[in-house]
């Protein structure tokens, strides 16, 4: 079994997703849908996926978790709702009521495009982050490498709330840098409710050039920090298809694994998804 803890889908008939612009994205300004991934998902061996959010309005989670209840893939959805809501508590309440409703594992906040590098430490988000964790959900990192201080800051001081980092935190892969990301990711990796996704790092290489081994030095820098029952595996469809296709990230997954043993690898790939989203 193989658990994808990280893929998006959009439909541009439905919404526009607005972050979509500019020459360099123009490859995935389409459609796509879960029945495009399942036929790349059951090739890769991939049986359970969680959904995760891709734009900032309140008819998406509903309709992700319609999609859920539709698709056998479809384990988990990370949805998006205003952390900064005054009736957040309520809110999440009626999305778990909704067809679907109990597929929801979590909130995300594209906080990477907030210009306020504390925005996780506003009064009124720390509020709605407290709701999260009430009732029962996980809270998806969504940060620049610049944000890290606050994102851990957040985390200390919501200790009864599980935080899961997207992207490995964008780490500077094209650079060729480690500093100081692998700093910042080791001080968040401190924290006992903190967890990360091996994911996105291909759209943070160079696109054309990029190869297994130049993603090696982070990916080895995370398995150190957090290890393996705290790492999880997650494609960033489509979003990966700007670099690589859906089998060749998994290739390059398993190959920048290959140094855990079964039981360490069955974690990366299963495991830990499946214990931090309840799957």
């Amino acid at each position: 079994m193989t658990v994808d803890a990280h893929h998006h889908v959009w439909d541009l008939s439905v919404r526009d997703q607005d972050w979509i612009t500019g020459p360099e994205l123009q490859p995935i300004r389409c459609d796509f849908t879960v029945t495009d991934l399942e036929p790349e998902a059951r090739a890769a061996g991939v049986d359970r996926t969680v959904l995760v959010q891709t734009i900032t309005v309140v008819e998406e989670t509903p309709e992700f978790l319609a999609l859920a209840d539709a698709h056998d893939l479809i384990a988990g959805v990370v949805g998006w709702t205003d952390l900064t809501g005054p009736d957040i508590t309520n809110e999440l309440a009626r999305l778990r009521e909704l067809p679907g409703g109990h597929y929801l594992k979590g909130i995300r906040h594209q906080v990477q495009g907030e210009p306020d590098p504390n925005w996780l430490l506003r009064p009124d988000v720390l509020r709605g982050l407290t709701a999260v964790a009430d009732a029962g959900l996980v809270y998806d990192l969504l940060v620049q490498p610049h944000q890290f201080p606050a994102a851990v800051e957040v985390a200390a001081a919501l200790p009864q709330l599980t935080f899961v980092l997207d992207h490995l935190g964008k780490p500077p892969v094209a650079s060729g840098h480690l500093e100081p990301w692998a700093t910042s990711l080791r001080d968040l990796a401190a924290l006992p409710n903190t967890y990360c996704k091996l994911s996105g790092l291909v759209t943070e290489a160079d696109w054309k050039t990029w190869g297994t081994e130049g993603l090696r030095l982070y990916t080895d820098t995370a398995l150190d920090v957090f290890g393996p029952s705290r790492l999880m595996f997650g494609s960033d469809w489509p979003v990966c298809t700007l670099a690589a296709t859906y089998g060749q990230v998994i290739d390059s997954t398993v190959e920048l694994t290959d140094k855990l043993s079964d039981a360490e690898r069955t974690e990366v790939f299963e495991g830990t998804a499946i214990r931090v989203y309840g799957l």
